[in-house]
């Protein structure tokens, strides 16, 4: 008896390392097939390759790629679906960890789609190992439905949620040299560009009363409102309930688009009114002429002054400062 229980034992043994070395060559064959790119299946090397017992994960795209089928989605997908299989391939990966990316196209699986009763693609089926280190009680495969454009981190993402704790190899993009050598030749010429308009450009560009025009452009928008009414996206005008159009606001905490402009308007000429009296007048060289000026801009400056606190006033009833005429 003991003799007998003891050649079971070795019978065991060895049918247990034969099919462990048969399905470690199984995994060695199918990975010989393809170093970088996916592996290209049939019916017959789907069943094979997903037969129990595995020692390994495998990835499976179903996908139907010829143009006769229409699928675009499955034609953009699959440079990325070659981008994980190769950064995966080539990249470093954690010790007893084996992978496989296949590709199953519907000219080549038929038989495998009618029996997943596939109706759509692509779809992506993982499969993890029922034996080894890794093996899973449910070997039922995780399903991935497309439901639109997706990119390959996108992907690898959720394939990396199925897959052991540990590092995985870094998905890596080949380098796009037409869009390199397209950057190299648009920098030189516009590098080209502005060697030979330099002369003409500088000056413009340096120029100091463009600087202080733009600057006294965007003062003005800024301080009359301009980001209030993006924020709050306040309308331009609205009537006043009288069959007319009311422009101010009533209250200092709201505002009109058309307000904005007019307020903007007025700060503007007290500015050039203020910097006429400062810089231009002084310059004039006959003196009547000079005091005309100056009664002038005095006058200007005067006068928009008043309308400005009238627009207050009328913003609010009980501001208490005003300037005749308004």
């Amino acid at each position: 008896m003991n003799l007998f229980t003891l050649i079971i034992s070795l019978f065991y043994i060895v049918s247990s390392a034969f099919c462990a070395n048969s399905e470690l060559d199984k995994f060695e064959r199918y990975q010989s097939l393809s170093r970088s790119t996916p592996i290209d299946l049939d019916d017959s090397l789907y069943e094979d390759l997903t037969s129990k017992p595995r020692n390994y994960h495998v990835a499976v795209l179903l996908t139907a790629s010829e143009a006769r089928y229409g699928c675009i989605l499955c034609r953009e997908f699959q440079p990325e679906w070659e981008i994980i299989a190769r950064s995966w391939n080539k990249g470093p990966k954690p010790d007893g960890l084996r992978m496989l990316f296949t590709t199953l196209d519907f000219s080549n699986g038929k038989a495998t789609f009618q029996k997943l009763m596939l109706q759509t693609a692509p779809v992506l089926l993982l499969f993890p190992p029922t034996i080894g280190p890794f093996a899973k009680v449910d070997d039922a495969p995780a399903r991935f439905d497309f439901s639109g454009p997706i990119s390959a981190d996108q992907l690898y993402v959720w394939i990396n949620r199925y897959l052991p704790e540990g590092p995985k190899p870094p998905l890596a993009r080949p380098i796009n040299y037409m869009r390199l050598v397209s950057a190299v030749t648009i920098l030189m010429g516009v590098i080209t560009l502005f060697t030979v308009m330099s002369p003409y450009v500088l000056p413009v560009i340096r120029n100091r009363n463009l600087w202080a025009a733009f600057s006294l452009i965007a003062i003005l928008l800024f301080t009359s409102g301009h980001m209030f009414n993006h924020i709050r996206k306040v309308p331009y005008v609205t009537g006043d309930g009288k069959g007319g159009i009311s422009y101010f606001a009533g209250g200092f905490s709201n505002q009109f688009g058309m307000e904005t402009q007019i307020i903007a308007a007025i700060y503007a000429i007290l500015s050039f009114s203020t910097i006429a009296l400062a810089m231009k007048v002084p310059r004039v060289p006959d003196y009547k002429a000079q005091q005309v000026a100056v009664l002038i801009w005095v006058g200007v400056l005067f006068g928009m002054y008043s309308f400005l606190l009238s627009a207050f006033r009328a913003k609010n009833g009980g501001y208490p400062f005003f300037l005749p005429p308004f």
